[in-house]
């Protein structure tokens, strides 16, 4: 059995389970708070993020690109034409290019700040920044949904899946991304109804069934959050 440390609000973290989740791959979840800096964990990632994955042999693999690599050339290559990569090299381009822009760019503009005002701070200690949020850094946040969300429609409207024609590694990090502010009540779905429907699609998968159980100490989920049909 393979062990992810991972944070249940990380969206790279939450990306890596939809993933294991898709390729039922036996996995020991360990929730890692990255403020703590636990001498372990640090041991194995100096960096201190998360996600962590500890693969055969209980090589720490770090961060969630080299994760999804890892794990697309030792499970994914099984699946042959249910591979979440195609196999044109354009394509699988377009697919990186994608999972890039919602796990950094989507991150670093939104889910970032967001998550860390709302969720992290109720548990670091003051000494380390926690407290109350911060009401600028979260309008500023806030404004950056919009042009992320209308550009997640254009893509949701115009392809059948975000990627292309086939599900891929891109729509597993866009909805992992997407999930975390969704949790929150961030994201007002009415606006974007092709993303919504695009979101249901990747709601109703099996694979994102345990992230819709996650729950934060503290914080009530959207009431929608667990609704495959909202």
């Amino acid at each position: 059995m393979l062990t992810l440390f991972h944070h249940p609000m990380s969206s790279s973290s939450r990306f890596v389970r939809l993933i294991l989740n898709e390729y039922d791959v036996a996995t020991n979840l360990i929730e890692e708070h990255e403020w703590a800096r636990r001498r372990e964990f640090l041991a194995l990632n100096p960096a201190g993020s998360v996600p962590v994955l500890l693969a055969e042999r209980e090589v720490p693999l770090c961060g969630a690109y080299v994760i999804y690599e890892y794990l697309d050339e030792t499970r994914g290559g099984l699946r042959r034409d249910q591979r979440f990569f195609p196999e044109n090299p354009l394509e699988r381009a377009e697919v990186r290019r994608l999972t890039e822009w919602f796990l950094s760019k989507f991150e670093s503009e939104v889910t970032r700040h967001i998550v860390r005002e709302r969720i992290y701070k109720r548990e670091i200690p003051l000494a380390q920044g926690g407290g109350a949020p911060d009401s600028q850094t979260l309008r500023y946040a806030r404004a950056n949904i919009r042009p992320h969300m209308k550009y997640l429609e254009w893509l949701a409207a115009s392809r059948d899946w975000l990627a292309g024609t086939s599900i891929s590694y891109a729509d597993l990090a866009a909805a992992a991304a997407l999930s975390v502010l969704d949790f929150m009540g961030e994201i007002d779905w009415k606006t974007f109804p092709a993303s919504r429907d695009w979101y249901m699609r990747i709601k109703s998968r099996p694979s994102f069934r345990p992230l819709l159980n996650d729950r934060i100490r503290g914080i009530a989920p959207s009431t929608h959050y667990a609704d495959l049909d909202f």
